[in-house]
Parts: C-alpha cells; structure tokens; sequence
C-alpha cells in the first residue's frame, strides 16, 4: 500500500508524526526539489517532463550531461515505490511531484509523489478498466496549479496539482455522444493556451476545446463519425496556422485550433482500429504509424488562406510501431516495429538506415544522444542515437514484481531514469558525476 495520502478523499500524510512532523517533511521534500532538479526542460521549470512524451510531447528530453554507458547491472536504483495501482499509464513531473494513475481495488486512483518516491496524496478519478490489459492508460498534463487526467471509461478531471482536490470533472463519452472503443480510451489530454483538448469520437465529436478552468465547452470539430483512436493530439503550428493533429481510429486529422474546424483528413486504417503512436511533426511534415503491417507514411502540409491540406510524401511498411513511440532526432525516425525490430528512417525519404534486435519490442524516449528503450518484457537498453546502426551500449532488467507487460514509457528527467511495471515505480540516477 502507498501510506496515507492527503486529500478530501484521503488521510493526511504522516498524521501519527504530528504538525512538525509533517513540515519538516515538506521541508525535506522541497529541498529534494531544489537538489534534484537540476536538468533543463522545454515547456516547464527546470528538471520538468509535466505530460506525455515530455514538455514537447515528442519524446524527447533536453537534459544533457547524462551517463553515456551504465554500470554493470545498470544505473543506481534510488527508490522503488509501490501502490500506484495496475496500470500503463507513465509519470508526469513538475513542482516537485511526481503523478501518475492505477487501479487500487475498484477505482483508479491519481498519485502524487515526492522526489523520494513517497507518496503525498492519492484519489480517485474513475472507476477501474478491468477488462482487456485492466489499468490505467492516460498519462497526467500538469498546467501550472492543475492537473488533468483522462480515465479509460471517458472521465475527464481536473485537480488541483498540490492537494489533489477536484476543481471540476466530466465524462467526455457521456457529454459528446462518444463510444468507447476495444482496449478502451488512452489518450493524455492536451493543454494548450486556456484549453484542455480531447477527442471523444464517434458521430458529434472527432475533437473537443473545453475552457481548462472550467470544463465548459469552447468548441466541438464534429469530424467524419470516426470513433476515438489512442493516440493523444499535438500541436503544430505551420506558416501561421495552428492546428492539433491527432489519429482516430481510421484516420489522421488536423482541427484549427481556433476555430474548432476540420483542416484535413487523411485515412489510414489499421487492425482493430488500433492507431495508437502520436504523430511526428518536423518542418511542414507529420510522420503517422501504426502496428499489425500497417506501416507508416510523411505527410506534406500545405497551408494557403486560412486552410491546410495534406498529400502523402513517402510511405514504407519498415516501421509498423504498436504503442511504444517514434522520437525523431537529427533527420532521424526511431521505432520498434509491431514483430519487435528496432528501426531507423531517414524523414525526407523513408530510407530505411538500420534493422535491428536490441532489447526487443518496446518503447522509446532520447536524451543527450542516446535512445533509451525500455523491452515490453523488462529489459532496458541504452542505445547511441546514429544513423549508421543500432549498438546497445549498456542494458539491464528492471527488478521483478510488477505484473503486465512493460508498456510505460521511459521518462528521462531531473538526471534521473523513471521506469514503471504494473504497481511499481523505479527510479534510476543516470547522471554523469
């Protein structure tokens, strides 16, 4: 279990120590802030990775001055924590917390920790997904003093990031008209400007703005009927128009991000109706993948008065990535592909660079030149970022306990590596001394 936690909701951390008990422990947990804290992010204070795929949503950290190759049996382990809860779902980083969501019992429940791994409060956001993978799946956005976490049964809450009290919540299928889909509901929401943007799907609602303080509606993108994908929307902004690109389940779409009106519309369908990785955006270009041989393909946008469409530069069937990512560096696309190849493309092109086994299927994330892949079936692999071929420097295997597949993806933030299994939470130091 995860200690007593903070909240409405919940009992206060460390009641039985007394009041100075507990502020010399936030003392303790602010100056572990300050220490560790020591990264520089986009999007965020320093040593913040405050959404899915990063402060850019792209899966790429900009820290540097990282170890280049670990120790035999890998990075130090500073803590393991556990009682998040069953799920998929990785950590969002900011203020000094760290947030992610699980299944305890029937519900799914939000946590809060501090930099050491120990829990501050914890809540409950939704019911728990106990059917096809149970767990979590959405990763938390936090956007100054609030957070916001999507639930696979569509509820939509916003809290408040210290205290994890609820300022408002919604269940965007109910609200929408949306139906929810085979493995259920797995996007982050995305916080852009005064905005939360989600994508309910289905006849009323390819994509929705909800004022992020509020939850009432600012505009609905009715779309092509469509149900939801699982991937989760980024920004793009190109030649002055901005728009959210995102996948549903049989197409990519881009919404003005104004207006709320479809800009384009690009099928691509997949089994199951399983588009599942985020799209890549580079220089006027949206890189879309999907898994089971589906293959990916660059888009060209062309933006003229006001409106933008789409024509299909390349495509290859070289990397069909199932849900562990894409990250693009330096002209390069690196992915796993749904048989468990690791692969890289040139982005102009499509070229394939490399075929390679590595550490096995798995997720991705870079930083200071390296790729850092985490195995569906535990292993980790830190991996040079270079065209020229696929060499795993350093690997090793997260601890055993955790159950499921290893389908979080790895954060890399504040000089540390975290890394989830099911019901517990690592965290590496891999920062150069």
């Amino acid at each position: 279990m995860p200690g007593r936690v903070a909240g409405p909701a919940a009992d206060t951390v460390g009641s039985q120590g007394g009041a100075f008990v507990r502020t010399v422990e936030r003392w303790v947990a602010a100056l572990a802030a300050v220490v560790v804290l020591g990264g520089t992010c986009l999007g965020g204070a320093t040593g913040e990775w405050p959404q899915w795929r990063g402060p850019d949503r792209d899966g790429l950290s900009p820290e540097t001055g990282l170890l280049k190759q670990w120790p035999d049996g890998g990075p130090k382990l500073l803590w393991t924590a556990q009682g998040i809860g069953e799920g998929f779902s990785t950590v969002a980083v900011a203020g000094g917390l760290i947030y992610t969501a699980g299944n305890v019992g029937g519900d799914a429940r939000l946590t809060a920790l501090d930099l050491t791994g120990k829990t501050q409060w914890q809540v409950k956001v939704g019911p728990a997904h106990k059917v096809d993978h149970p767990g979590t799946r959405s990763t938390p956005t936090v956007d100054g003093a609030l957070l916001y976490y999507q639930n696979p049964d569509g509820t939509l809450s916003c809290l408040e990031a210290k205290s994890g009290k609820q300022v408002w919540a919604l269940n965007i299928l109910e609200t929408f008209g949306g139906r929810n889909i085979t493995w259920a509901l797995a996007e982050s929401p995305l916080v852009d400007g005064e905005q939360v943007i989600v994508c309910p799907g289905g006849p009323e609602a390819a994509m929705v703005a909800l004022d992020k303080k509020t939850g009432k509606t600012v505009w609905v993108c009715k779309g092509a009927g469509d149900k939801p994908g699982y991937a989760s929307p980024i920004v793009v902004d190109y030649q002055g128009l901005r728009q959210y690109v995102t996948m549903t389940s049989q197409a990519a779409i881009g919404v003005n991000a104004k207006t709320g009106d479809l800009l384009w519309r690009f099928e691509h369908k997949t089994s199951y109706d399983a588009n599942i990785p985020d799209a890549v955006y580079h220089d006027g270009c949206v890189f879309i993948c999907s898994g089971y041989g589906s293959g990916g393909e660059l888009l060209k946008l062309t933006v003229e008065g006001g409106k933008c469409s789409v024509a299909k530069a390349w495509e290859t069937k070289a990397l069909d990535n199932h849900h562990g990512g894409v990250v693009l560096v330096n002209g390069f696309l690196y992915g796993s592909t749904h048989r468990g190849k690791w692969v890289c493309l040139d982005f102009k092109t499509g070229d394939v660079k490399y075929t390679a086994d590595g550490v096995g299927k798995g997720s991705i994330t870079y930083a200071d030149g390296m790729l850092y892949t985490y195995s569906e079936r535990g292993a980790v692999g830190l991996v040079k970022a270079a065209p020229d071929g696929h060499a795993v420097v350093s690997q090793f295997r997260v601890p055993a306990g955790g159950r499921g597949p290893n389908w979080p993806h790895p954060v890399v933030c504040g000089g540390r590596l975290y890394l989830r299994h099911g019901d517990l939470l690592f965290a590496y130091d891999i920062k150069a001394q």
